[in-house]
């Protein structure tokens, strides 16, 4: 971590600013301006009588500190805009996949990201739009989303009821079937190149006959899997075999939002967008919300646009002790 000496810069302690000019610290980011003024986050733990935590110095501009000795990387590092400018593009193009996936071009594809980023936001927004025009007229909702634990069987079940051509059947966090053989292997004849997918259940069984579903029948829908889960990090050899042959049926988007500092760019991009409009806040608690998030990011139990919205309730329902209620319901202790 890089070692910052500060040239002019003040923290307050019990409510006075402290000139902390000649002071060493960690920087854990550069310097930003925030809702009240311009800001470094260096880590406290370091210095005897700070916080155990990152906190913010306040600065002028990047000129009011200095690198205190430690070796700069030569590499050209990626800077926020580009940064942000990466992830819109990939969440974009995540869009224009599962419109491709909703017509039927795109046969499944397999969606990875870190938890709280909007990965299930961007597929339902599309697919909400269709079930929209699907109501309008009168027919049934040709997309379904399945979340939590799911047997082989109950796949089964699930992918014979959305066989026809044009629906989407969204698995969002249901790693489940990545862990189950059996399942991967009705996915994988699902999700065949082959001009006509037929998947087959050769075992006798009461649920099957109880619900009226053949042991045999034509797959014509789409499918897209919504995953936290890294296909390339899977450690065993027999599943890893399995996930790359589903894989291998598949179009496989990474959202490429794997540090802190990219997460916290998304988060930044969104609320720009306008994810917390419904809150009628003002442009500074706005900011305020976004700063506090971002000094306090690496003591949260959850780094995503969950977080924020959290603590965006927080600040409607509290609004002169938001931040300390939310340094007790969504900061590690």
């Amino acid at each position: 971590m890089m070692q910052i000496r500060i040239k002019d810069g003040s923290y307050k302690i019990r409510g006075k600013d402290v000139d902390l000019t000649g002071m060493v610290f960690p920087m854990v980011e550069g310097f930003k301006v925030g809702a009240k003024g311009g800001y470094v986050t260096v880590d406290g733990k370091s210095i005897q009588g700070f916080p155990d935590r990152a906190i913010k110095i306040m600065c002028a501009s990047e000129a009011s500190y200095e690198d205190a000795g430690k070796t700069k990387s030569s590499k050209r590092e990626e800077t926020d805009e580009e940064t942000i400018e990466r992830l819109r593009e990939r969440f974009e193009m995540l869009e224009d996949m599962t419109r491709a996936t909703k017509k039927g071009d795109v046969r499944a594809m397999i969606v990875s990201g870190p938890p709280g980023v909007g990965k299930s936001h961007g597929v339902e927004k599309v697919l909400g739009k269709h079930e929209l025009l699907d109501t309008i007229a009168s027919r049934p909702a040709r997309y379904e989303v399945v979340k939590g634990a799911m047997s082989a069987i109950g796949l089964y079940c699930k992918l014979f009821k959305m066989a026809d051509k044009d629906n989407v059947i969204v698995f969002d966090d249901c790693d489940s079937i990545f862990s189950d053989e059996l399942s991967l292997n009705i996915l994988k004849a699902a999700l065949d190149s082959k001009k006509t997918r037929r998947i087959c259940w050769n075992t006798d069984s009461f649920k099957l006959r109880n619900e009226g579903v053949p042991d045999s029948f034509e797959f014509k829908g789409s499918a897209i899997f919504i995953t936290n889960i890294k296909f390339d990090n899977v450690r065993s050899a027999k599943m890893r075999d399995h996930l790359t042959a589903l894989e291998s049926r598949c179009h496989y988007v990474d959202l490429t939002i794997d540090t802190d500092r990219e997460k916290m760019l998304r988060i930044q991009q969104i609320t720009k967008d306008g994810m917390l409009d419904e809150y009628k806040f003002a442009d500074d608690v706005v900011q305020e919300i976004v700063d506090f998030i971002d000094i306090n990011k690496k003591r949260l139990r959850e780094l995503s646009l969950r977080t924020v919205l959290k603590v965006a309730d927080l600040a409607k329902a509290f609004p002169t002790k938001w931040e300390a209620m939310a340094e007790n319901t969504v900061m590690k202790r």
